[in-house]
């Protein structure tokens, strides 16, 4: 952190595929489960691939502390083939929703994926999670969002994987 505030965290890999190829299963919330590497996510309840900025999808979520809840993604960034990202908020099941809970409807983090093209079949896949946004005593809380670092770590792997072998 400096001067108190976070500074967005970043994971980089390269993936031996086309840009393209990952645009689309990164812009799909229903692969969203294949690659996530946090083992959070339960499923998309939104069917819709992401197409602009504005869309909203839906995921279903399980955290040990909160249960089963849901998260409403609002896409912020949106470039194909380059970039994708999104602001969470909390939805359906989630302690801030619940009556008497003091609301929070965004809580000012966010996650990027920027795909930088390596070669004709090859990609530079960067996650970012930026939490620069929230009150500095929640960056504080949460180191800065560095605890994230190994599920990003294993989201790429896991993308790489969904890369290497289609459904076919």
């Amino acid at each position: 952190m400096t001067g108190g505030r976070a500074e967005p965290i970043a994971v980089s890999r390269r993936i031996a595929a086309p840009a393209a190829d990952i645009f689309r299963i990164l812009a799909d919330p229903r692969r969203h489960t294949d690659l996530d590497g946090s083992g959070m996510l339960r499923g998309a309840v939104s069917d819709a691939v992401v197409a602009a900025v504005g869309d909203v999808f839906v995921m279903r979520m399980h955290y040990s502390r909160y249960g089963d809840y849901e998260m409403n993604n609002h896409v912020v960034e949106y470039e194909v083939n380059r970039r994708i990202g999104w602001r969470p908020e909390p939805g359906r099941g989630h302690p801030d929703t619940a009556p008497g809970a003091t609301p929070r409807t965004r809580w000012g983090h966010r996650w990027t994926y920027e795909l930088t093209p390596d070669g004709p079949d090859a990609t530079i896949v960067t996650e970012t999670y930026d939490c620069s946004r929230l009150p500095a005593d929640e960056q504080a809380a949460m180191d800065g969002g560095r605890g994230w670092i190994p599920s990003m770590t294993a989201t790429l792997v896991r993308l790489e994987a969904l890369c290497a072998n289609p459904p076919g």
